[in-house]
Formats: structure tokens, sequence, C-alpha cells
């Protein structure tokens, strides 16, 4: 298996991107309810977040609620909820000791009371750490990021505040909910599925993608260590030649 001494450090991603799949599917396989899947998967999370600050990665989100993830039945979204909460609580401590910085991306107002509480509380008192920044994409989904962020350009139009003749990729992405975190230069998906799931769409325009087949409750460092190498592998021209990139 890979291991971290393997890993070139001056070559790391500066934000990976997760999406965390095969929770419910791995319950299944053992027996048990999709919630005993949930639960698990908060060891892998603590692996993978260890895993990247001890590398030096500057930026890892996880995409784990999507706006989508609202249909699923009331009993798993009360269970998801409550679960939130207490890993956040729990893990409070071992952010501010390894200097973590916690932030969210999502409509995180449609939310229960006690998640949004927790989360401030949280996202207050690790607001000066600086080791890496973890954000959690709750109730997130891409198009509605976009489209929040057209709403509010629209409303600064006509407030006079920008000219329509001002918007440009740079300006666009100053106003998307995600716009204090670098774009992902490595997006992880796990369980085997090759979808990206309404996850970052504009950000992950020109990210490595990298697909496993483990079930995130299985995922662990070694896990990350593979898509960190992969990901090192691979030649990123951005549209150029690789005689270019030689050149240069």
């Amino acid at each position: 298996m890979p291991n971290k001494s393997q890993i070139n450090l001056k070559t790391l991603p500066k934000h990976v991107a997760i999406i965390m799949d095969g929770n419910g599917r791995w319950a299944k396989s053992k027996g048990k309810l999709r919630v005993f899947g949930h639960k698990s998967g908060v060891r892998a999370v603590r692996e993978t977040v260890e895993a990247a600050a001890e590398l030096g990665i500057g930026y890892l989100t996880l995409y784990a609620f999507s706006t989508e993830n609202w249909n699923r039945p009331k009993y798993e979204i009360n269970a998801l909820m409550k679960l939130l909460v207490s890993s956040i609580s729990k893990e409070t401590k071992t952010l501010i000791k390894n200097n973590i910085r916690l932030s969210t991306i999502g409509d995180v107002n449609s939310l229960p009371k006690d998640c949004r509480k927790e989360l401030d509380e949280t996202m207050k008192i690790t607001a000066n750490n600086t080791r890496m920044q973890l954000n959690l994409a709750l109730s997130y989904s891409s198009r509605w990021e976009i489209v929040d962020a057209v709403k509010q350009i629209v409303t600064d139009i006509k407030a006079g505040n920008i000219k329509a003749d001002n918007i440009d990729e740079e300006l666009f992405g100053s106003y998307l909910d995600s716009s204090h975190s670098p774009n992902p230069e490595l997006l992880i998906r796990t369980s085997g599925e090759y979808r990206i799931s309404n996850f970052l769409l504009w950000q992950i325009a020109y990210a490595e993608l990298y697909f496993t087949d483990k079930l995130w409750p299985d995922f662990g460092k070694e896990d990350f260590y593979a898509a960190i190498l992969d990901y090192q592998q691979r030649e990123r021209r951005f549209g150029k030649t690789s005689e270019q990139l030689t050149e240069a």
C-alpha cells in the first residue's frame, strides 16, 4: 500500500475535495441500517483530515450533505443531523489542537438550529487557525451555489455596485459560496461511482478526478495517499502542450 514517505511534499495539491460516498451500501453489506454506515464514516473523516493536515494540504472540502439529500427518509435525515452535531462537538478540541479552521459551504440556513449553533460556535473558535481549512459542504449543490451567485450579482447591478460589463470569471467566482477557498486541484470520489453529483461544478473545471472502489467507511490514510500519488503522476497542462510545459 502507498505510504506517506512516497509523496513529494513539494508538488501537493493546495485543495482537495472529496465526495464521501458508500455509507449506505457499506452498512447494507453488513446487514445494518444506513445510519450505521454514516456513523462508521466518521472514522474515515477523521483519518482523512489527519492525513491531509499531516501532509500539508491547505484546504480540504468534504461533501457531507447535498440539497438532494433532503429527499431521503426523514428518520435518516434526523439521524444525520444528530450525527453532525455530535461529531462537530466531539472533534472541536481536535481541530483546535491541530490548528485546523472549520468553514462551510452551502445553504446552511436550511439546517436545524442546533446544527447551525454548533457549526457557528466551532467556526468562531477555530477562525484563527492556520494549518488547514476544512470546508464542510452542507445542504450544498453546485447549481444552488451558481444560481445564488447570479441572484447576488443581479442585486448588485440593480443597486449600482457593479456594471454588467465588468462581469468576468474572476468577479463571478467571488460571488460563489466557496470563494474563501482556491479551486480544488484534486477531486476524489469513493464507492466506485463515476459521477460528480452536482458538486463544485464551476470550481473543478481543471481538477484532476480520482475514483476509487472503496466505500467511504473503509477509506483510510493509505487510500488518501494513493490518491495524492496518482495526482502527482499526472501532467497538468491547462490547455497547453507537453512541449510548452517543458520549455517553460
